[in-house]
């Protein structure tokens, strides 16, 4: 649970009225758990999940976990809010955000936040969200964008729009500042291949990580990630030439410094 925040790889949505999890998602690998309050409980059993959550974190004080709040304005929200001032919750997101205030009242709490954008509203609001004191890194909802934007998920035509989606991502994240975005989540568990294509793109277009709705989903997407053999070789070889050296030519390929450096942060995320 330590993990750099550079290097978060993998968050893991465990069910908040699911306790006899909790532990189970832990015990993943994942580099952050998130005990979810909002979809994955229903109505009538959201005050049972926090005390069942509560009820886990004072019994292991050792545990760090983040939690998916209900979003801003449900019956809910105030009292998932205060929950998060548990010395055990590490972080909130925040689903459905559409406003900077919304986004400033959670991260009030004083934890870090990553808000959850899945809706015009909140993409239409991304640059001053992306800029609130405590906002850690950016994330956003595939399913729920493509629900409120009339789009048909899992279709072609929504991939290409979401990667506008993406991009907008990555754009606020370096303008303001922050950690790498995570990705999506990826909804078919069966499919690791297809999860680990999904995940490299994620990798190749600056994200991150991801989010995981299975604990099956956390190796793939860690071995997704990770550098390969030849790109560390090439890594190690560029930055061993480099040195003393400015632009210069290596196996007929001109190396100058945005190569130098790509080199450089493969060899950083490796370690």
């Amino acid at each position: 649970m330590d993990r750099p925040l550079e290097k978060l790889r993998s968050a893991l949505f465990v069910p908040g009225d699911r306790p006899e999890r909790f532990a189970k998602a832990l015990a993943s690998g994942a580099d952050v758990v998130i005990v979810d309050l909002e979809d994955a409980v229903h109505a009538s059993a959201k005050a049972q999940a926090r005390e069942h959550l509560r009820a886990f974190l004072d019994a292991h004080s050792e545990a760090g976990v983040w939690v998916r709040v209900n979003m801003a304005g449900h019956l809910e929200h105030n009292d998932d809010l205060e929950l998060c001032r548990h010395p055990g919750v590490l972080g909130i997101l925040l689903p459905k955000a559409e406003s900077v205030e919304q986004v400033v009242n959670a991260a009030a709490i004083g934890k870090p936040l990553l808000p959850i954008i899945e809706s015009a509203p909140g993409l239409a609001a991304l640059a001053e969200i992306a800029r609130v004191p405590g906002v850690q890194r950016l994330t956003f909802g595939g399913l729920d964008l493509c629900l409120d934007l009339g789009m048909s998920a899992g279709s072609e035509a929504a991939a290409r729009l979401l990667d506008q989606v993406r991009y907008e991502l990555l754009l606020h994240t370096r303008l303001a500042g922050l950690a790498a975005p995570l990705d999506t989540v990826f909804p078919d568990i069966a499919d690791l291949d297809g999860l680990s294509r999904f995940a490299r793109d994620a990798r190749d277009a600056g994200f991150a990580g991801m989010l995981c709705i299975h604990p099956r989903q956390v190796l793939g997407v860690h071995q997704a990630l990770a550098p390969t053999r030849e790109q560390l070789d090439w890594a190690q070889k560029i930055v061993g030439a480099a040195r003393g050296n400015g632009a210069f030519q290596l196996d007929g390929q001109m190396v100058d410094a945005p190569v130098i450096e790509r080199a450089r942060r493969l060899l950083a995320l490796h370690d």
